[in-house]
């Protein structure tokens, strides 16, 4: 199920009885509030992949964030902790709710090191606030780019999240290195998303492949290498659907005619940016514009 409000989304992926997944992405300038009654038997996990949110709790008394590239795992199995959440501007928020008994059946042998797990701990509340992992971040970025059909597009996500719950409990760091040995290192990953930021500001003039790389201090392979690994898709294939994206909004306002559109998003022509247009959706702008009325 996917909610739209103006220009934030909300979507909600069910994984099976007990376990679901919320994506959450506020491109507006405003905040927007995001309410959800769970009871005491579920774990939450949280990850903030840009911007941060707020949780508030007992009618505000009580609050905290998470912020960018951290993740919060919660549970307290006195009390029901209800999601009362302030998405912030310009956040990508991907929520993990899993009940305890399905929890237990995925780690069932790894309750020794999972402390809350333990039998000693089992009717304690818990809290953790960490650092995402480099790796779990690839995977929450794939999961949110996924160009899979939407057919299976939940089985999908089923595979990654069990993926991302194996890395973010996974203790020996060592092994991470056989995932992904290119993105191990934070500070590549943090020039991967630069490089994203750069061709996104510059939309209508992206940057070389070799000038992006010089800016953010990768040679082109890892650049390359690197940005399919955690956006899924090279470089200008990734521009070319955020250009078709951003350029369907513009339409959208009744702002610009089909022509401002195109020079706004880097077509020198019409006709260029009314034939990606078609590429991506299957309809011209115009006929796009004529189905909104």
């Amino acid at each position: 199920m996917i909610k739209n409000v103006g220009e934030s989304t909300i979507e909600e992926i069910n994984i099976e009885d007990g376990f679901y997944v919320l994506h959450f992405q506020n491109e507006s300038a405003e905040k927007q509030i995001f309410e959800r009654i769970i009871n005491s038997t579920f774990i939450q996990m949280h990850f903030c992949l840009k911007g941060s949110s707020k949780f508030l709790f007992n009618s505000s008394s009580y609050t905290f964030d998470v912020l960018d590239n951290r993740s919060i795992l919660l549970y307290n199995p006195q009390r029901t902790l209800p999601i009362n959440l302030e998405i912030h501007p310009k956040t990508t928020l991907i929520s993990i709710l899993i009940s305890i008994e399905k929890f237990h059946s995925l780690f069932s042998k790894e309750s020794g090191y999972i402390s809350f797990l333990s039998d000693e701990n089992s009717n304690k509340k818990y809290y953790d606030d960490t650092e995402i992992k480099p790796t779990v971040a690839i995977v929450l970025q794939q999961i949110i780019n996924a160009n899979v059909n939407s057919a299976i597009r939940e089985l999908y996500v089923k595979g990654k999240i069990y993926e991302l719950l194996s890395l973010h409990f996974q203790k020996d760091e060592t092994t991470i290195g056989e995932y992904c040995p290119f993105l191990v290192d934070e500070q590549n990953v943090l020039k991967i998303r630069k490089a994203k930021e750069i061709i996104i500001s510059r939309l209508a003039e992206p940057p070389s492949l070799q000038e992006l790389a010089n800016e953010i201090g990768l040679n082109i392979k890892k650049l390359k290498e690197g940005f399919k690994q955690i956006y899924g898709d090279t470089v200008y294939s990734f521009l070319f659907d955020y250009k078709m994206e951003h350029s369907r909004k513009l339409l959208e306002t009744n702002q610009y005619n089909v022509n401002e559109v195109g020079i706004q998003v880097g077509y020198s022509t019409a006709s260029h940016f009314i034939a990606a247009f078609r590429k991506k959706f299957g309809i011209t702008p115009k006929k796009y514009l004529q189905s909104l009325s």
